[in-house]
């Protein structure tokens, strides 16, 4: 059991903004739920106004809250956050997650950039897709460090839940040590790699 599964979130004091997405334009919302639930600790989310990045998590859905998403820090974890992260860091991918579920495939789905009322986006293979990204990165001299923050859960057509990526430049920290970097580096990717291995099982059913 989660140490934080009983947590309380206490209303009376600030809150980080950042933290608190607002699901109200997502019309499946227990689907969108249990889609992004798949990615607790698998993908690390940065908040611009503490420039923090936070890679030990829960994700809470508080009823008295209304339609809203709590992205809860583990306070028993200091160290899984990370410190100094730069706004000019932080990119646009373009990229999306969707789940297979509701194209009738297995696993996770990558896409380019979705738009509201065009055509269903064409999807790939989660796995394939992001070996291809990883090596084209490495290749231009670059790492794929995907991360999320406010406003990436998304809805195409009022049906598909799906994840906007954005991504961590490692080297526009430049107010970081080389180790630091490194270390933000190495836990990023061991967890993309975990999402790696594990993206054919995924499934928000």
């Amino acid at each position: 059991m989660s140490s934080m599964e009983h947590q309380e979130i206490d209303l009376s004091r600030p809150q980080n903004q950042d933290l608190i997405w607002d699901l109200d334009s997502i019309a499946r919302r227990e689907l969108a739920e249990r889609f992004i639930k798949l990615f607790e600790n698998r993908l690390c989310v940065y908040s611009e106004s503490t420039r923090q990045l936070y890679t030990n998590y829960d994700l809470h859905f508080p009823s008295d809250m209304g339609r809203k998403m709590v992205v809860l820090p583990n306070p028993y974890a200091f160290h899984d956050t990370l410190h100094g992260i730069e706004p000019q860091a932080i990119r646009r991918t373009g990229l999306c997650v969707l789940p297979g579920v509701v194209l009738h495939k297995p696993g996770l789905l990558l896409t380019s950039m979705i738009k509201e009322g065009g055509p269903a986006p064409k999807t790939m293979a989660f796995k394939p897709a992001l070996a291809q990204i990883i090596s084209n990165q490495k290749k231009a001299g670059d790492l794929f460090l995907p991360i999320l923050i406010k406003g990436d859960l998304r809805e195409f057509d009022q049906q598909m839940p799906y994840l906007h990526l954005h991504r961590l430049q490692i080297g526009r920290l430049d107010r970081l040590s080389a180790f630091e970097r490194d270390d933000i580096q190495s836990t990023i990717t061991r967890k993309l790699l975990m999402l790696y291995r594990q993206a054919d099982s995924l499934s928000c059913q």
